[in-house]
Parts: structure tokens; sequence; C-alpha cells
């Protein structure tokens, strides 16, 4: 009898909470008028305190698992923040991605430098001796494009001039996104091994770029070869490097963790690198379609060389400028 007569008094008030929270989680906040936007407050502490009345006087327990489920639904209706998914792509996009770029410009900067290093590396050890290609190249990676292959294949493995919108070309674009985002997402894995590990598969990946590099321009192919490799290489390679990047953040906090202890500095560090391996991801998948699909469709110099500009100023343009008002009003 006590529960019913409980029930029977407050039962009004906690129905219209529940329609006030049902329309504001079917349509959003901004869909309530303002008269139940200013009850939706009161409301919710009136449950709350509803709550707390039925577990001291151990009332009827559906009654109290009812009000803990209104309560719990109300609680994020009124405080937390709802936001679009749109609105917060777009915040990621232009501010906080860009930011957390900038904010590990050091480690960036090494993993570029080491990328460069096996770059070089590889390019010289193959034009000095092309039999070297073998030892840098697996047969799987390589895919005829070898020392023994004339120059017309390696030329026209640059130019298909048969190339078509197929579902072959979308196989492709499939697996190297897929192939592009595992060696990446290695990168940031390495990282909890000290980062030694991430030092190594840059330099690695170089090696393989270098020595391929080094083989086209044996065969005086250097120009085809960048036209090939850099309208999708811009974005893939500094898609990798931003990983690279992550990985060298993650096995720095583990090494040097400062005033934190290892466990926390690791969590602080690993946020940030997060934000910075979503957009590496995005990247890659942009990446994927244009040598996927642009690659193999587009076989003018002038055409490819261009879409080359436009992606490094753009990427350049795009962390050296993007969010830097929003950083401006961040607290030190």
């Amino acid at each position: 009898m006590r529960s019913v007569e409980f029930r029977r008094e407050r039962e009004d008030s906690w129905r219209d909470l529940e329609r006030l929270i049902a329309r504001a989680e079917r349509s959003g906040l901004d869909h309530l008028f303002a008269k139940d936007l200013a009850r939706l407050p009161s409301l919710h502490r009136s449950a709350l305190s509803s709550l707390s009345v039925a577990r001291a006087i151990s009332l009827d327990r559906n009654v109290t698992e009812y009000l803990e489920g209104l309560t719990a639904r109300s609680y994020f209706v009124v405080y937390a923040t709802r936001r679009r998914l749109l609105t917060s792509l777009l915040e990621f996009a232009g501010a906080r991605f860009p930011q957390a770029v900038r904010d590990m410009r050091w480690q960036l900067a090494a993993s570029a430098g080491l990328l460069l290093l096996g770059l070089l590396v590889g390019f010289l050890l193959t034009t000095a001796d092309p039999d070297r290609y073998y030892s840098l190249v697996s047969a799987d990676m390589a895919q005829g494009r070898t020392p023994a292959a004339s120059t017309e294949d390696l030329r026209a493995g640059l130019f298909d001039e048969e190339a078509t919108v197929s579902s072959v070309l979308t196989s492709f674009a499939s697996f190297l996104f897929t192939h592009n985002a595992q060696v990446s997402m290695l990168c940031v894995a390495l990282g909890f091994a000290c980062g030694i590990p991430v030092l190594l598969l840059l330099v690695y990946n170089g090696l393989l770029l270098g020595a391929m590099s080094g083989l086209y321009h044996g065969r005086g192919l250097g120009v085809e070869w960048w036209s090939w490799v850099l309208p999708h290489g811009v974005t893939e390679i500094l898609a990798l490097v931003l990983c690279g990047a992550c990985g060298l953040v993650i096995g720095q906090s583990i090494v040097f963790p400062g005033q934190y202890t290892r466990l926390d500095n690791l969590t602080l560090r690993g946020r940030e690198a997060a934000v910075v391996v979503f957009g590496a991801l995005a990247m890659l998948f942009v990446a994927a379609l244009l040598e996927g699909f642009f690659r193999q469709l587009v076989h003018a110099l002038p055409v490819r060389y261009t879409v080359v500009g436009v992606t490094s100023l753009g990427w350049l343009a795009y962390f050296v400028f993007a969010g830097r008002k929003d950083m401006a009003g961040r607290p030190a």
C-alpha cells in the first residue's frame, strides 16, 4: 500500500519527464519548447528525489528500477553534451586533427627523416648493384617489377592504357587501403616496445620505395615513375609518417614518463596519438582511391604532376594553418 500511494502521488511528474526524454532522444533538445526545456531540470531533480526516498524506505523493487532507468536517461539529456555527428566530424577535421599533428612535430620530423634515410639507402644500393634489389623487395611486393624485366615492360606498368573502372580496380583499391592501414597500425602498435621497432619499420619501408625508385631511374624512367607514385604517394607517405610519429610518441611516453607514472603518461599521450591515427586512416582511404582509380586512368604527365602539386600544397597549408584560431583560445 505504501508503494502504491508513493507512486500515485508522483507518477504524473515521472510520466512528464519520460515524454520529454523520449522527444529529446528522438529529435534533439532543439525541438523542445522553451517551457519544456525549463521544466526538464526540475523534473529530473524531482525524479532523483523520488529515487532517493524509494531506496531509503525500501519500496517495491519495480518502482526503484523504473526510477533508476528514468533518472539515468534524464541525466544524459540534461547534462551530457549532445552533438550531431557532422558537427563532431567538422571539428575533428578543422581543428583537433591538425592541432594534434602540430603537437607532435618533433616526432613527425624524426619519422620523416627515418623514412627518407631508408629511401636514400635503398636508391643508392639498387643503382650501384641492381641485384641487391631482390634482397630488398619481395616477389609479392615487386609483382614482376624486377631488374629482369625489360624497360618496355616496366614502362607499360606505369601507363596501362587498357585500365578501366572495373571490379579489378575496385578490389585493388580495397587491397591497397587494407595493406597500408595494416602497416600504419603496426607502426603505432610497435610503439609499445619502446619505439625501437618503429624506427626499423620506417627505414624498411623507405628501403622498399628507394629500391623501386633506383630500378626505374636506372632505366631512364625516373620522371614517369614519380608521376606514377606521387599522386597518391604524397597522401599515403604522409599518413605513414604520421602513424610512425604516433608510434614514437607512445615509445617516448614509456621510456621518458616525466612527472607522470608510465601508465598515466601513456594514457595521456595515447589519446593524442589516437586523434592522429584516425586522421591518418582517413588519409589512407583517400590515397587508396587515387592509387586504385586516378593513377590507372590518367596517364598525362602534366595532369599527374598537377595533382602532386595540389595535394602537396593542400596538406602543407592544412597542417600549418587549420585550427590555429581554435588553438589560440585553448588554455596553456
